[in-house]
């Protein structure tokens, strides 16, 4: 189990959350909903120690997260990338290895197969050698999850995956993201898409400077829940004629 307890985060002393907890468990995929601005990749940067914490801790297996690189796989939002940086998809890809590489050892034979292999996966042979700039949203959130496929994480938290992308990467990497959750894998996504939450997602976490409601997507994506959140006029659409199932 992922276990997040007591989180509290502030910027310039004005708390996102305090004493925030919540569990995600193996074999399943959980989702993260919110407003803008509710805390939702705060949550997730607090969580991995990315950035700085008043209090709590964050534990997969009584361990430390912060701890525990190699076996986490985190894609961050597209918007936080630096795609000027002249680097290609091989490349990033083959970045995957380089945790369970020991000190002063550089990737082989077995590892550039094993990043060949995912980009395979990922059906992007073809651009292996395109600067990651000169990708499209879609194809870029595919570089990663190949990426992630070789990191060969126990735990893989993707923000915003499906910002900006095309239905066709959505959908490859949703049929990854159901592979992994079989293995038994943590798997976390900030989400934005409410219309897709029953879904996508096995597990929910409503969020909204604390959270709202975890659990189930059956148990807790549900009107009240949404109208607490988001508003009732959005309640009221989603779920018009069962559109929120």
């Amino acid at each position: 189990m992922l276990n997040v307890r007591n989180l509290t985060v502030a910027y310039d002393d004005t708390p996102v959350f305090k004493a925030l907890a919540v569990t995600f468990a193996p074999g399943k995929i959980t989702g993260i909903i919110g407003p803008n601005g509710a805390g939702k990749s705060t949550l997730i940067k607090g969580m991995l120690g990315l950035i700085k914490t008043q209090a709590g801790t964050a534990t997969f297996d009584q361990q430390p997260l912060s701890q525990l690189k190699t076996k986490v796989a985190y894609v961050e939002q597209r918007k936080d990338l630096d795609l000027t940086f002249p680097i290609n998809v091989a490349e990033v890809v083959l970045t995957g290895t380089y945790g369970r590489l020991g000190l002063f050892k550089s990737p082989g034979r077995t590892e550039r197969q094993a990043s060949a292999a995912a980009l395979a996966q990922v059906k992007l042979t073809d651009l292996a050698q395109r600067q990651i700039g000169n990708l499209s949203g879609g194809q870029l959130q595919r570089v990663f999850v190949a990426r992630a496929i070789v990191q060969d994480a126990e735990i893989i938290i993707l923000d915003e995956p499906f910002v900006g992308i095309d239905l066709q990467s959505e959908t490859a990497i949703m049929q990854i993201l159901k592979q992994w959750r079989d293995a038994g894998k943590t798997i976390i996504v900030v989400h934005h898409d409410l219309n897709k939450v029953s879904r996508y997602f096995d597990d929910l976490v409503i969020l909204n400077h604390g959270i709202v409601a975890a659990g189930p997507v059956e148990s807790v994506y549900t009107p009240a829940n949404i109208a607490k959140t988001f508003s009732a006029d959005l309640s009221q659409v989603l779920f018009a004629a069962g559109g929120g199932q």
